[in-house]
């Protein structure tokens, strides 16, 4: 069985496409500068008639009967899905109601699924949330001290972020600590250019760093993390700045970047750092520091934890990192082992998608 899983960004669509029959990933692709000036691809619908040629070309497939299932990355899908599930007229009303809570992802998720439905009109399509792995948290570990009017008006809660993966390296710690998901307490961290943490108690995702947006949580690339939100209001009036412009500057110029003065990259950073840039030491200080309290805050309120998962590109790649976090483990629990796991979303959401249109788990 063939499953198709696409994964649409504001100017990108990625693609993988899995062989289930022996397990394999046969062909994968991704599509760039989708709608931007002097593009030739100008929407999403396009770039996947892109990819279906570049499958067919590369002898993956024969025609687009052969895709029995496919798979969509579905950023938001805020308290109405738990779940991934087979898309329909309903599902899509759905996904369209959560627009406003993830105004720049979920439409091109959308025509994502609208493309593929056209070219592929007999696979069953299916929705594979972001945030579905998050419902599990309980309602004291989401909800804001805010007047509750605001939750019942406008479902102002924490959702939590990069689920997909938390719940793909979650269960390949289970497999190599060769012990069952549901006997372990797992502290994953999610670390690339967004990066989060989540407390997965036996399964289940009981808290996580991103709240209500992905600005919520660790210092990341270029998004400031947890402040203080008098200072928002403070700045605003200081420099006189609009609600957009002062999203620009929490989302795409703090973070990282915005403390080292010289990239979201943590790579760069380093490399600064290495150099004596007092800067981009600082950066990397506050970025470890804050993963810690995290860390520390997630032990605590599961009671313990198994181990620690590192993933996502900086997670995975900085030893210098890995080294830190488990010297820092040993003063607490010496029993914790420290793992560095490669996550692969695209991998959990073909499995996902094969299991609900009658696959195997």
């Amino acid at each position: 069985m063939n499953i198709l899983v696409i994964n649409c960004g504001s100017s990108s669509l990625k693609y993988k496409l899995y062989n289930f029959s022996n397990q394999s990933l046969v062909a994968k692709g991704v599509i760039n500068h989708i709608g931007e000036k002097n593009s030739s691809v100008k929407d999403h619908n396009q770039a996947l008639k892109i990819a279906y040629k570049d499958l067919v070309g590369k002898k993956a497939i024969k025609n687009s009967k052969e895709i029995k299932g496919v798979g969509h990355r579905v950023v938001h899908g805020a308290e109405e899905f738990k779940q991934p599930c087979i898309i329909n007229k309903k599902v899509v009303g759905k996904i369209k109601e959560c627009i406003k809570l993830a105004p720049l992802h979920n439409p091109v998720n959308l025509a994502g699924i609208k493309a593929a439905q056209k070219l592929f009109p007999q696979a069953k399509h299916v929705a594979v949330f972001d945030t579905a792995f998050h419902q599990s948290i309980p309602d004291y570990a989401y909800f804001y001290g805010l007047p509750f009017a605001y939750y019942k008006k406008y479902r102002v809660r924490k959702y939590g972020f990069h689920g997909t993966s938390h719940q793909f390296i979650a269960l390949k710690a289970a497999e190599e600590l060769n012990k069952p998901l549901k006997s372990l307490k797992l502290i994953t961290c999610h670390l690339g250019n967004g990066c989060s943490v989540s407390a997965v108690d036996r399964g289940k995702s009981v808290d996580t760093s991103m709240g209500f947006t992905p600005l919520e949580g660790l210092i990341m690339g270029t998004r400031c993390g947890d402040i203080d939100p008098a200072l928002v209001l403070y700045l605003m009036r200081k420099e006189k700045l609009k609600d957009l412009q002062m999203d620009k500057i929490l989302n795409k110029k703090s973070g990282l970047l915005g403390v080292s003065g010289v990239s979201n990259d943590y790579r760069l950073i380093k490399d600064a750092a290495r150099r004596g840039n007092k800067r981009a030491k600082l950066a990397l200080e506050m970025f470890i520091y804050r993963l810690k309290k995290y860390i520390g805050a997630y032990y605590f309120i599961m009671g313990g934890a198994d181990a620690i998962i590192l993933t996502a590109g900086i997670g995975e790649n900085d030893k210098d990192l890995a080294r830190r976090i488990k010297k820092a483990v040993k003063k607490i629990d010496s029993k914790i082992k420290v793992l560095t796991i490669p996550t692969d979303e695209e991998s959990m959401i073909a499995h996902l998608t094969y299991q609900i249109i009658g696959g195997k788990k």
